[in-house]
């Protein structure tokens, strides 16, 4: 990514022939961390999302619920909009394929193709997968199915035609020239043997259904779903106008985060179509697993095990650490953040832990190495914790007063440092926190990590944060 203070990260465009579903909010979720991690670290940041409005699947499941395609995709794309807004989530903005904005943009793209030859009319002849909106050569099919396991069928059309074939090489030449394009490394891998096997030319457009975007100067014909789909990243940012300040800021510095099954329109269609047009294409591209319930290779979801890390992690680990200092701080020091006296080794050990992690929890974010960064923090957690145990300071009240406020002051300064970047993981809970230390709001950035805590501050009433599940 070119260095800048801005910072681009998207989710892919949900399409919307059905319900949101976990791997939709695990996605959101995922950019949001990031968004808010970087937002935390001082960072301009855009977060888009969105819905993929177009194609032959949305206009077969608006025929079955016996709607108009348009009524069909404003009350399912308004789902995905909700859940955005039940989860929380800090999107900049929300984009629709239906929307006069895009349509332009995607329109404009075809338009520039067509003018520098990457376009040509003919007829298309192969296996398409509607569940997928993808052609498959006859090598991928899987038992007579696409790799996905999506039903095919042979279809036979005019059509216009992306000289995909032609951008082999220099797609090898890119992937190679930025290694950090494509994220994991296995997915990175997965990419350039695909490409390696050699490109066919891509059919663009569509002519056995009209639920699409126009084809300019031809309105037989609608733009392929995903032509049109993917513009909408650079929609957003104002495209076909290069010149606005979104586009050049923050394209840049752009991040793609998607699931592994479209990996191949983000890592190889798309950054040979902006090329194509003369277009610089996304910084980055990370692919993520899939989510599986009971039992799988990808993210598996357990209810069980969902309980378990949450009474584990959070009310055990982290609640539990929270409410006893802030309860021992009110019932022994009268509410007030008690004055340090002489620190010890094991004080100064524990207390510059959290802000020492930063520079790794960078690394690990610019990684998209989320787990990474949540086991960093639990290890400062773990340590707090172990220091509460190693230096008991409930046994000092009458003895040592003068150590146990000086302890019990390590552990609230560590504490406040431990909220301030668990919020990009728990924004709620780490800001209950934070209003029980009396943090004020311009205070809870990463650039703050080292404004100490005041001695002698008045704290409110201690509350827990995290509830045990059962």
């Amino acid at each position: 990514m070119t260095p800048s203070n801005k910072f681009y990260i998207t989710t892919p465009i949900y399409y919307v022939n059905d319900v949101p579903h976990i791997g939709h909010m695990y996605t959101n979720l995922a950019c949001d961390m990031i968004a808010r991690f970087m937002r935390l670290d001082g960072r301009d940041v855009k977060f888009l999302t969105g819905t993929d409005e177009h194609g032959q699947k949305v206009e077969k499941s608006a025929r079955l619920a016996g709607q108009s395609p348009k009524s069909f995709v404003d009350a399912v794309s308004q789902n995905f909009r909700d859940l955005a807004s039940l989860m929380q989530f800090t999107c900049d903005d929300f984009i629709r394929t239906t929307e006069p904005r895009h349509i332009k943009a995607a329109q404009h793209l075809w338009q520039v193709l067509l003018e520098r030859g990457e376009i040509y009319s003919g007829a298309y002849s192969g296996w398409y997968a509607v569940r997928d909106e993808a052609f498959y050569q006859e090598a991928e099919l899987v038992n007579g199915k696409a790799p996905t396991g999506a039903d095919v069928e042979w279809v036979t059309e005019p059509g216009y035609f992306f000289r995909l074939s032609k951008w082999q090489d220099r797609l090898l030449e890119f992937y190679h020239a930025n290694p950090d394009f494509i994220a994991p490394e296995s997915r990175r891998n997965e990419v350039l043997r695909f490409v390696e096997g050699g490109l066919h030319d891509l059919s663009i457009s569509r002519a056995s259904f009209t639920w699409g975007i126009p084809v300019p100067g031809d309105p037989d014909h609608v733009m392929y779903v995903w032509l049109d789909a993917l513009t909408n990243y650079i929609t957003a940012l104002g495209y076909p106008n290069q010149d606005s300040a979104d586009f050049k800021e923050y394209w840049g510095n752009s991040l793609h985060v998607l699931g592994k099954d479209i990996l191949r329109f983000h890592a190889v269609y798309w950054p040979a179509f902006l090329m194509a047009a003369g277009l610089p294409p996304p910084a980055r591209v990370f692919a993520h697993g899939w989510w599986t319930k009971d039992g799988g290779n990808d993210g598996d979801f357990s209810e069980a095990a969902l309980i378990g890390r949450l009474n584990s992690d959070l009310a055990n680990s982290y609640g539990n650490l929270a409410q006893r200092v802030l309860s021992f701080i009110a019932k022994s020091c009268g509410g007030i953040v008690p004055f340090p006296e002489q620190m010890a080794p094991a004080d100064y050990a524990l207390v510059s832990q959290p802000t020492d992690i930063l520079p790794t929890l960078r690394a690990d974010i610019g990684r998209q190495s989320l787990h990474k960064v949540a086991e960093q923090i639990w290890r400062v957690i773990g340590e707090a914790n172990r220091y509460v145990d190693d230096q008991k300071p409930w046994a000092l009240k009458v003895e040592d007063p003068a150590r146990m406020g000086t302890i019990l002051y390590v552990l609230a300064e560590t504490i406040r440092q431990i909220a301030i970047l668990t919020q990009p993981i728990v924004p709620e809970a780490s800001a209950r926190i934070l209003d029980q230390l009396a943090i004020p709001d311009a205070q809870r950035t990463f650039a703050h990590l080292e404004t100490a805590l005041v001695p002698g501050t008045s704290l409110p009433p201690p509350e827990g944060v995290f509830p045990r599940l059962s």
